[in-house]
């Protein structure tokens, strides 16, 4: 509402909480920023262990993969029970081991009680999963 003058009335408690809340503003403006304490090999000093249950139940998918291969839609089409598909990989090279189709390991097939297996034999290290990522 507003007086004959045009001043606005009734709203003295407001125009307080705004002088109070610039006021606060201001000095939270000329407070320092408050940072974690970080440790020497630049990762937070509070246990890496903690941080880590947040992630840990999080599902991915691994996969295995013996090779790969580029055909048409028309030979695609003409396969059926029986029919060899040539791979890009030689006999006996690593698989490749994916998780959410990303390349971390490579590894060998095995068997144990009767089921397929896989032995890592070489795991990607995370500087070089960056490296492939650029």
């Amino acid at each position: 509402m507003s007086d004959e003058n045009g001043n606005i009335t009734g709203g003295e408690e407001s125009a307080d909480a705004w002088a109070d809340a610039l006021a606060e503003q201001q000095q939270a403006e000329g407070a320092p920023a408050e940072l974690e304490e970080l440790s020497d090999d630049g990762t937070e000093s509070a246990e890496p262990e903690a941080n880590l249950d947040v992630i840990l139940d999080i599902p991915v998918t691994i996969s295995m993969e013996i090779g790969r291969t580029k055909i048409s839609i028309r030979n695609l089409l003409q396969l059926n029970q029986g029919s060899v598909v040539e791979l890009d990989r030689l006999a006996g090279e690593p698989m490749d081991v994916l998780v959410n189709g990303t390349l971390v390991a490579h590894g060998e097939v095995v068997v144990v009680n009767e089921k397929f297996g896989i032995r890592l034999t070489d795991v990607i290290s995370p500087s070089e999963r960056v490296a492939k990522l650029k």
